[in-house]
C-alpha cells in the first residue's frame, strides 16, 4: 500500500508540474503580462516598471523557475512579500492569489461535499431499491425518471430552479454562510444549488449501481449464501451491496473534475462566490496569475482525491490488491 501511495503521489507531482509549465508558458509567452496588469492609459515606463517588479524581463523559463520555486520559498515582489505557498499577486486586486483561494474555497467545498452527498444518497440508494424491485413498477418509474434527468443541464436546471423557489417567494436566494457560525442557514443558503447539481449525477448513479447490483445478484457467493438459508435483505446488503460499490467508486473518482465543473457553473448561476466563479472572473479579465493559481489548485486536489479513491479498494474489497 505505501509503495502504491509513493508511486501515485510521485506521478501526481510530475503531472501538476507539466501542467503548470505549459500553461505558464501558454499564458505568459502569447502576450505581455506587464501590458495586461497595468490597464488602461499605460506608459512605456510603467510598462518597463512592472516588467522589472514582476521579473517578466528574465527569459521565460526563468520566470517559471522563479515561480515555481515560490509556491515552496515564497517570493519577494515589489508590494512585499509574498509567503508560500506563493502563486504570485492577482493583476485586477493586487492581492495574494493563494490567500484569495483559501477565502473562496470553503463556499465551492461545501457546494461539492453537500452536492456529492446528495447525488451519492438519492443516486446509490434509487439504485438499489430499483435492483431489489427489478422488473416492477417501481423499477420502471426510476429508470425513466433517471433517464429522463440525465438529459438535463445545470444551466438550464438553474434557472427554472430560481424562477419556482426565489423570485415566486418561496425560499431566499442562495448564499454562502459559514458553517460553525450558523449551520441552519449554510444548510437552507446552498439547499437548492445543492439539489440542482446533483440532479444530474443522481441519474446516472441510480442507472449504476441499479446495474452493477443485478450483476453483484448473479455471482456465485451470492448465490451461494442465498442456497445457505440466509434472507434476502441479509444477502443483499451484506454480499451484493459491499461488492457493487467498486465500479460506483471508480465512477465517483472520474466525476471529481465534473464535480468541479458543475461546482462552477453552479456559483456562476446562483451568484455564489466560490473558486469557481473566481476562474470565471480571472479569465474575463485576463487576470493571468490568477488563472493558473486556480488551475494548478483545482488539478492537485482531483489527483489527491483520485489518490485516496483508489486506496479505498482495497478496504471495500478484500479481493482488490494493490501492487
Amino acid at each position: 500500500m505505501l509503495q502504491f501511495l509513493l508511486r501515485r503521489t510521485f506521478g501526481a507531482v510530475v503531472i501538476l508540474v507539466l501542467l503548470s509549465a505549459f500553461t505558464f508558458f501558454v499564458f505568459f509567452g502569447a502576450g505581455d503580462p506587464a501590458a495586461m496588469s497595468c490597464g488602461k492609459n499605460c506608459t512605456a515606463d510603467n510598462i518597463a516598471l512592472i516588467h522589472q517588479n514582476l521579473g517578466l524581463d528574465k527569459p521565460l523559463p526563468t520566470q517559471y523557475w522563479d515561480w515555481l520555486v515560490g509556491i515552496f520559498a515564497g517570493r519577494d515582489y515589489s508590494i512585499g512579500h509574498c509567503s508560500a505557498p506563493c502563486f504570485g499577486y492577482s493583476f485586477a486586486t493586487k492581492q495574494d492569489v493563494w490567500s484569495t483561494l483559501i477565502d473562496r474555497l470553503p463556499t465551492t467545498a461545501s457546494l461539492a461535499i453537500g452536492g456529492a452527498a446528495v447525488f451519492l444518497t438519492v443516486g446509490l440508494g434509487t439504485g438499489l431499491l430499483a435492483a431489489y424491485k427489478r422488473g416492477s413498477l417501481i423499477d420502471k418509474v426510476l429508470t425513466s425518471i433517471s433517464m429522463v434527468l440525465s438529459s438535463a443541464q445545470i444551466y438550464i436546471l438553474g434557472p427554472i430552479a430560481l424562477g419556482l423557489f426565489v423570485y415566486s417567494g418561496l425560499m431566499d436566494s442562495p448564499k454562502y454562510v459559514n458553517f460553525t457560525s450558523d449551520p441552519a442557514g449554510w444548510f437552507m443558503g446552498l439547499l437548492l444549488p445543492w439539489v440542482v447539481m446533483a440532479t444530474i449525477f443522481t441519474a446516472q448513479y441510480t442507472r449504476m449501481s441499479r446495474s452493477t447490483m443485478i450483476e453483484q445478484l448473479q455471482e456465485e457467493h451470492v448465490r451461494t449464501a442465498k442456497a445457505k438459508g440466509m434472507s434476502s435483505s441479509y444477502v443483499f446488503l451484506r454480499y451484493a451491496w459491499r461488492g457493487s460499490l467498486i465500479p460506483i467508486v471508480t465512477i465517483l473518482g472520474m466525476d471529481l473534475s465534473s464535480l468541479f465543473g458543475g461546482a462552477m457553473i453552479t456559483e456562476f448561476t446562483f451568484q455564489l462566490a466560490g473558486v469557481g466563479r473566481l476562474a470565471i472572473d480571472s479569465v474575463i479579465t485576463l487576470d493571468l496569475p490568477m488563472v493558473l493559481g486556480v488551475l494548478v489548485f483545482s488539478a492537485a486536489l482531483i489527483l489527491v482525491f483520485n489518490i485516496i479513491v483508489d486506496a479505498t479498494y482495497a478496504f471495500i474489497d478484500p479481493r482488490v490488491r494493490l501492487s
